[in-house]
């Protein structure tokens, strides 16, 4: 730990530089959580992936650099220093967590979440934001992975958080994890469940009247769940699974309105949508890939809320810290942000 004289030097240089903070994002896929980071006003300096569509996409979308390559069973890490990020962000692959998958960790996507915990240890940022689906915080690789953050000294601080209480339109619960070097654990969670809304958002409350219908088919997991879905409602879980309404379906019991010629699936665009990306998002590839890369997405205004969450807590902290610079601090740096 520094002292407080030490941490009061630190303060005054912080408080004169005055610059955006640096992103590196990991498992970019095709970048919902790097466009959310850039919203919020950070600065993505390059992304790494390594599935060639996803690249491809990322790559038309984003001015800076994107990398593929295999981030399982690293040598070197010197790609990642050379950035000399501020924050490492990424969304390891978790289709052995989902309940979209077969939900068993030794198939050896699982084992992405423990890569990426081993980078962040590696290069060791001020920061790092992890994203996953709800059911890897009960998984034995989450504990690995946190091993490896602990040993490293980062605080941390985790929810489960609903994106449509975020600013998406969509009933997505994901499994969030920021950690920050030598703060306490819990350091950022007032504000994770602080500046949720109180009310779940629709598709129409997003959309508006730009959707030219009222309800839709998403193809269920099981015919044990409802398919038919109102734009009066959040949609349900993005997935990279697109089907129109099968011939012969059976009104289930939740349906909200009879099944018929006029009920048809969300197109690919109106998918990418739910998860708020932009109309001038550029989609190419097949429509089987691209409706990969929009389910595996982070939400970008989930990015986003997570984003403004932790540049209200840099500013509530230098706040308070300009106030009383002779207190001691648990903190050893402040990370550089415009604010």
């Amino acid at each position: 730990m520094l002292s407080s004289l030490t941490h009061q030097s630190f303060l005054i240089n912080y408080l004169n530089s005055r610059r955006t903070m640096k992103v590196v994002d990991l498992f970019a896929g095709c970048g919902g959580l790097s466009m959310g980071f850039q919203k919020a006003g950070f600065e993505v300096v390059a992304a790494f992936d390594n599935w060639k569509d996803a690249c491809e996409v990322y790559a038309a979308n984003f001015d800076h650099p994107i990398f593929q390559m295999d981030l399982s069973n690293l040598k070197s890490f010197e790609i990642f220093r050379e950035w000399n990020p501020d924050i490492i962000i990424g969304s390891p692959p978790c289709q052995d967590f989902s309940s979209a998958g077969k939900r068993d960790e030794t198939l050896g996507r699982a084992d992405l979440t423990v890569s990426y915990a081993k980078i962040v240890s590696q290069v060791k940022p001020e920061w790092f934001l992890m994203e996953n689906v709800e059911r890897i915080k009960n998984s034995s690789i989450l504990q690995e992975a946190i091993l490896y953050f602990k040993a490293s000294k980062y605080g941390l601080s985790s929810i489960v958080i609903n994106a449509s209480y975020c600013g998406v339109p969509q009933t997505r619960k994901r499994f969030i994890l920021v950690g920050h070097l030598y703060s306490e654990d819990g350091f950022l969670n007032e504000y994770l469940v602080k500046n949720q809304s109180t009310s779940p958002m629709t598709i129409f409350d997003y959309m508006g009247e730009e959707l030219d219908i009222e309800y839709y088919y998403r193809h269920p997991r099981s015919y044990a769940r409802r398919g038919i879905f109102s734009v009066h409602e959040p949609s349900p879980t993005i997935r990279g699974v697109n089907r129109p309404l099968p011939k012969g379906y059976k009104k289930h019991d939740g349906d909200l309105c009879e099944p018929g010629v006029n009920i048809r699936p969300l197109t690919t665009l109106e998918r990418s949508y739910i998860q708020t990306f932009p109309e001038s998002f550029k989609w190419f590839g097949t429509k089987t890939s691209m409706e990969q890369m929009i389910g595996n997405a982070v939400p970008v205004n989930l990015g986003k809320y997570v984003a403004d969450c932790i540049l209200q807590y840099i500013k509530a902290s230098n706040n308070n810290l300009a106030r009383y610079p002779k207190d001691g601090c648990k903190a050893t740096s402040t990370p550089d942000i415009l604010l």
